[in-house]
């Protein structure tokens, strides 16, 4: 049988760069999705698969998507497997990095959504790895990417 061709969008997904400072926007393929919860989960589970060479993934392997909600006010709330924190090499600037990873995939691709908060594991944390506070939304922040 023939594979069955699936409607993509591009869009645009935030990895490291090799120098683990900065993060890149690298246009992807993700499959269309009927609705922006559903395809806010696609998008979430292409930024979270492999790197393209050469950049680095900003989210530990195994981090699976658990649930992906939006409200009427815009804001998402994305769920993340445990793996996200359990498996997070820490820093700072690490931290940053995965968390402005995953609030810019999902508010640059989606238009309705301005705020994202993230949980693990369904629960709200303080932190993913010890510095930066996950009890409140992110708006998107471009100052992490970088333009070369």
């Amino acid at each position: 049988t023939a594979a069955v061709s699936v409607p993509h969008i591009i869009a645009t997904l935030y990895y490291a760069t090799r120098d683990g400072e900065t993060i890149a926007a690298v246009k992807r393929e993700v499959p269309l999705a009927e609705g922006v919860r559903a395809q806010g989960r696609q998008i979430l589970e292409t930024q979270l698969e492999a790197a393209p060479a050469p950049y680095v993934s900003t989210t530990p392997t195994g981090t699976k998507v658990r649930a992906f909600y939006v409200t009427d006010q815009g804001d998402a709330f994305v769920d993340m497997s445990a793996d996200v924190s359990t498996g997070h090499p820490g820093g700072s600037t690490a931290e940053r990095l995965t968390v402005y990873a995953i609030v810019n995939a999902i508010t640059t691709n989606l238009s309705s959504v301005h705020r994202v908060q993230i949980l693990i594991d369904g629960k709200e944390v303080d932190t993913l790895a010890g510095h930066i506070d996950l009890r409140r939304p992110f708006e998107r922040d471009m100052s992490m990417v970088s333009t070369k």
